[in-house]
């Protein structure tokens, strides 16, 4: 039997008129299910397995009956949810085989550091956009997606940065994918500014700031990971209910562990140090005496998320992740499971952000494990002046 087609409602507040969007450049787009597209969340109840035991939703347990993170903070998460949701399902859609096909849209890519778009990513975008400003507790929002950060309301009190789909690319072979958020309090001493100028401030905050962030991983389970400032804790979408049950609190990655996480096919471009510390480790003649083993799925939340739960390193020593929108909030998470995020040198909490797409080393990880690492202190991939052009004329 042939699936119908359901048009979207003109109507529909999805996307949001004020916003310019690129969805008129998806042809096949009207083929989604609108269960897609944003509707207003309900408030999560509470849930469980169905084996007669009471569980611990996302808003119980930040609520005021447990870690009580504010009003405000559980009405926002309760959007990001609701926003993923729809991600997941999109993710997991046949449908999205139609946009995942298309090429990349043309006249996105303006040059500012921020890679060319694919269809999927752009619909995830506006997923999270339509929902953040529903939401009301949203100042500005900052994305991957975006040139530049959207000043949603004056009196939100609350600044995201986001990407919205980390791993795209990896759609058609049914790798994991993810969404990195990361939470800021407004800062109220820029108001008095233009909304471009303030907006920009706010989304270039250190994030040594940074007041709550998560990650949301679509695999064979979809996974909310989160912090608000005090430990690491994970929810797993519980699909007979819609809602998010506590399956991991209080995370703590282990000191050290037995795995790394990179694209040994760039071996002979990494330095000296690099090298040397993978094959020290992979030999098992480093500080902790056993063989490492490799496990590099190319899908940054899915290369960290198993990091946390065994233990190890997950890197890229190219200059290719975001400060932002990827390095910052999971090293926020990392550092609160009792790990370390790191360019190969500094903690990356630590570094001020100078532009919005700005790129770096990162390096997250168990603590023993990064200590070993930063300790060869040559670690930092560079770019060869072909590479460096080369990604010059891509972003242009």
């Amino acid at each position: 039997m042939q699936t119908p087609t359901i048009p979207l409602n003109p109507s529909s507040t999805f996307p949001p008129k004020s916003h310019h969007t690129q969805l008129e450049l998806l042809p096949k787009l009207h083929l989604l299910p609108q269960s897609l597209f944003y509707r207003p969340p309900k408030m999560a109840s509470i849930g469980g397995f169905g084996f007669g035991v009471r569980s611990q939703v996302v808003g119980e347990y930040v609520g005021k009956e447990g870690m009580n993170v504010g009003d405000d903070m559980v009405v926002l998460l309760h959007h990001i949810q609701y926003a993923c949701k729809r991600i997941a399902a999109l993710v997991a859609s046949p449908f999205n085989s139609s946009l995942g096909k298309q090429n990349t849209l043309a006249g996105t890519d303006s040059g500012s550091g921020r890679d060319a778009p694919k269809p999927l990513d752009i619909v995830s975008n506006e997923i999270i956009l339509s929902s953040l400003r529903s939401s009301g507790k949203v100042a500005v929002m900052a994305s991957e997606e975006d040139d530049a950060p959207i000043w949603l309301t004056d009196d939100g009190p609350f600044v995201v940065v986001t990407d919205p789909l980390d791993g795209s690319r990896n759609i058609d072979a049914s790798i994991p994918t993810g969404t990195i958020f990361g939470i800021y309090n407004r800062l109220v001493e820029v108001d008095h500014l233009p909304k471009e100028e303030k907006a920009l401030l706010n989304s270039l905050q250190a994030g040594a700031r940074l007041v709550a962030s998560g990650y949301v991983l679509y695999s064979s389970a979809t996974i909310l990971c989160t912090s608000f400032g005090s430990g690491t804790h994970a929810f797993t979408l519980d699909h007979s209910t819609g809602d998010f049950i506590l399956t991991h609190p209080s995370i703590k990655i282990p000191p050290r562990g037995q795995i790394y996480s990179v694209n040994d096919a760039r071996y002979f471009d990494w330095p000296e140090g690099l090298r040397r510390y993978i094959d020290t480790v992979r030999q098992g003649k480093g500080r902790y005496p056993k063989k490492y083993s490799a496990r590099y799925i190319c899908s940054l939340v899915a290369d960290l998320h198993r990091t946390l739960m065994y233990g190890g390193v997950a890197m890229n020593p190219r200059d290719h992740l975001r400060l932002v929108y990827e390095a910052n909030p999971l090293s926020f998470l990392v550092e609160q499971a009792g790990g370390r995020g790191s360019d190969g040198k500094i903690r990356i909490l630590s570094i001020q952000p100078v532009k919005l797409h700005q790129r770096l080393p990162l390096f997250l990880g168990s603590l023993e494990d990064m200590e070993e690492l930063e300790s060869y202190r040559d670690v930092q991939q560079k770019l060869s002046i072909y590479q460096e052009f080369k990604l010059l004329i891509t972003r242009n």
